[in-house]
C-alpha cells in the first residue's frame, strides 16, 4: 500500500467489521418470507429508510466527480444536489402514497397495475440492463480507480474486495441488511466528508481568502443560457425530468421506501434524505474549489485523491478511505438487491405463479449471487476502461429517464391516459434517446463529422448539432416528445378500464377512532413543517450562491 499507515489499516480493518456485524444483525429474519427479503419486512424507521436513500445515491463517482467539477468550474454542479431536495418532497408526498397503497414490490408491477403488461417488461428489462451494464460496472470502475489511486492496490484486487464484501451481507440479508448497513454508513460518509473539506479549507485560509482567489463565477449556482454544461434553464426544466425519473420511478431508490410502515412514516425518510442532501455541496464539491487554489496543477478527477493522499494524517486519513468505501458498497448493494427484487419479483414470479415463499427468497440470493459472479466477470473490461467509456455508460441514463418520468408522472396525474399511450411513449422516446446516444458517440469518436472531406466519417451537420444540444436541454425535449406521444395515442385508443384505475381508489386499512386521526393530524403537521423548512433553505442557498452576492 501507499502512503497509509497501520493505524489506517486499522481503522479499515474496524469498518469492514462493522459493517459485517451489521449485516447479519439485521439479516436474522430476512429469509422468512419474500416480503421481508425483498422489502424489508416493511416496518423499518424513517431515519434509517432516509439515511439509505442518501447513501445508496452517494457512491464513488459523486466523491470523484463532483470534487473534480468544482475544483474545474466551481459550485454550479451542487444544483443537482439541491434539485433532488425537491423532488424527494414529490417521491414523499405524491408517489409514496401510492406505491404504498397499492402493495406492489418493483415499479415495472406498479406500471402493470396502472397501464399493462408490456409496460412493465420493458420496464423491468432496460432497468436490469441499465443497472448490470451501467450502475454495477460504473460502480466497480469507480471504486477500484480510488482504491488504485489512494491504497496502491491494483484495479483487479479493488473490485474484488468491493465485490465480495458487499456482495455477501446483500446475498444473506436482503434489503433490510442493505438499509441497516446504509444508515452507518451514511453517517460514516458524510464524516468523512467533512473531515477532508474543514482540512482543505484550513489549508487554503478560510472561505474568505478561497473567494478572493478564485473567479466569482465559481460560488454562483446560477450559469448564463450558453454555459456548456449548466445553463440555468436546463437546471430549471431539465434537471427536474431526470430527477422524477431517478427518485420517484428508479427501483433502487424506491424500493427503501416500501420498506416504511405507512405513508407518514415514508414522507418523513424523503424529507429527512433531502436535507442530507444539502450537505454534498459543502463536503464533496467545496473542497474541490480549495483544491483548485492548494493544487493548481492536478487535473480535475485527480483532485479528491491528492487532497486525501496530501492532506490528510494517519488515522485521519484511514477515516476519509472508509467513507469512500461507505459510498462504494452502500451503492453497491443497493444495485444488487434492486435487481435481485426486478429479476424475481418481474420475471421468476410471473413465470411461477405457485411458487412458495422460501423459493423466492431462494431465487433472489441466486440472483444477487449471480450479479456478483457478473460483476467478477466484468473485471477485464474494467481494466481496459477508458474515462470516456465511463462518461458514455453514465449518459445512457440520461436518454432513457424522460421517457419513464413522462409515463408515471402523467399517468398518476390523468386517469385517460392508457397502455397503448404508455406504451408508445416509453418506445418512441427510447428511439430517440438513442438515436442522440448514438450520435453523441459518432460526433465524439470521429465518426461524424460536419466538415466535409473528413475521412472515414459521415459529413451531416444536422447530426453535429443534434449530439450537441446540452443534455438537460435534451431531456426536456424528449420529455415533450414522450408526452405528446403518450397523449396522442391514448386519445385514439379505448379509454383505460376501471381495474387499471383503482389504484385511485385504494384505501389504507386503517382504525378511525379519534386517536389514530389525532396520530395523523400531527404527523401531518409536523410533515408539513419539515418540507416547508427544507424547500426554504433550499431557496436561501440558491439566494447566497447567486450572481446577486457573487459578482
Amino acid at each position: 500500500m501507499q502512503n497509509i499507515a497501520g493505524i489506517d489499516i486499522v481503522i479499515l480493518i474496524g469498518y469492514f467489521a462493522v459493517v459485517g456485524f451489521i449485516g447479519w444483525w439485521s439479516s436474522r429474519t430476512s429469509m422468512e418470507s419474500s416480503k421481508n427479503y425483498f422489502l424489508g419486512g416493511e416496518g423499518i424507521g424513517w431515519m434509517a429508510i432516509g439515511a439509505s436513500l442518501f447513501a445508496s445515491n452517494i457512491s464513488a463517482e459523486h466523491f470523484i466527480g463532483l470534487a473534480s467539477s468544482g475544483s474545474a468550474s466551481g459550485l454550479a454542479v451542487g444544483q443537482f444536489e439541491w434539485i433532488a431536495c425537491f423532488i424527494l418532497l414529490i417521491l414523499g408526498w405524491f408517489f409514496v402514497p401510492f406505491y404504498l397503497k397499492t402493495g406492489v414490490f418493483t415499479m415495472p408491477e406498479f406500471l402493470e397495475k396502472r397501464f399493462n403488461r408490456g409496460c412493465r417488461n420493458y420496464l423491468a428489462a432496460i432497468s436490469l440492463i441499465a443497472y448490470i451494464f451501467t450502475k454495477v460496472s460504473v460502480a466497480l470502475y469507480a471504486g477500484a480507480l480510488v482504491l488504485k489511486t489512494i491504497l496502491g492496490w491494483d484495479m483487479y484486487t479493488g473490485a474484488i474486495v468491493l465485490v465480495i464484501a458487499t456482495g455477501v451481507y446483500t446475498v444473506f440479508g436482503g434489503l433490510r441488511a442493505v438499509i441497516y448497513t446504509d444508515f452507518i454508513q451514511a453517517f460514516i460518509l458524510i464524516a468523512g466528508g467533512i473531515i477532508l473539506t474543514f482540512t482543505a479549507m484550513t489549508k487554503v485560509g478560510g472561505f474568505p481568502v478561497l473567494a478572493s482567489k478564485l473567479a466569482p463565477t465559481y460560488f454562483s449556482v446560477w450559469q448564463g443560457l450558453h454555459h456548456p454544461d449548466f445553463p440555468w434553464t436546463g437546471i430549471l426544466f431539465g434537471a427536474p425530468i431526470l430527477g422524477i425519473w431517478y427518485w420517484c420511478t428508479d427501483q433502487m431508490i424506491v424500493q427503501r421506501t416500501l420498506a416504511a410502515k405507512d405513508v407518514h412514516e415514508g414522507q418523513k425518510a424523503t424529507i429527512f434524505a433531502g436535507f442530507l442532501k444539502i450537505l454534498p455541496v459543502f463536503i464533496l464539491v467545496l473542497p474541490g474549489l480549495a483544491g483548485a487554489v492548494l493544487f493548481p496543477g492536478v487535473k480535475p478527477d485527480e483532485m479528491y485523491a491528492t487532497m486525501v493522499n496530501q492532506l490528510l494524517p494517519p488515522g485521519i486519513k484511514g477515516i476519509v478511505i472508509a467513507a469512500l468505501l461507505a459510498a462504494l458498497m452502500s451503492s453497491l448493494s443497493s444495485v444488487f438487491n434492486s435487481s435481485s427484487t426486478l429479476a424475481v419479483m418481474d420475471f421468476y414470479r410471473e413465470a411461477k405463479p405457485d411458487a412458495s415463499e422460501k423459493e423466492l427468497v431462494f431465487a433472489g440470493q441466486v440472483a444477487t449471487g449471480i450479479l456478483v459472479i457478473g460483476g467478477l466477470a466484468w473485471l477485464p473490461i474494467i481494466g481496459k476502461m477508458s474515462g470516456q467509456l465511463y462518461v458514455y455508460l453514465q449518459s445512457i441514463q440520461a436518454y432513457v429517464s424522460p421517457p419513464i418520468a413522462c409515463v408515471f408522472l402523467i399517468g398518476l396525474l390523468w386517469k385517460r391516459v392508457n397502455g397503448a399511450g404508455a406504451l408508445a411513449a416509453l418506445l418512441g422516446g427510447f428511439a430517440v434517446g438513442a438515436a442522440r446516444f448514438l450520435a453523441e458517440l459518432g460526433v465524439k469518436t470521429g465518426k461524424i463529422s460536419a466538415v466535409a472531406n473528413t475521412p472515414d466519417a459521415i459529413v451531416s451537420p444536422e447530426l453535429v448539432n443534434f449530439a450537441n444540444i446540452n443534455f438537460l436541454h435534451f431531456a426536456v425535449i424528449l420529455f415533450v416528445i414522450s408526452s405528446v406521444l403518450l397523449v396522442v395515442v391514448s386519445l385514439i385508443t379505448p379509454a383505460p378500464s376501471k381495474d387499471k384505475l383503482e389504484i385511485f381508489e385504494a384505501k389504507n386499512e386503517e382504525n378511525e377512532d379519534m386517536l389514530v386521526t389525532r396520530k395523523e393530524a400531527t404527523a401531518i403537521s409536523v410533515n408539513v413543517g419539515l418540507s416547508v423548512l427544507l424547500a426554504a433553505t433550499i431557496i436561501v442557498m440558491w439566494l447566497i450562491f447567486s450572481p446577486l452576492v457573487f459578482r
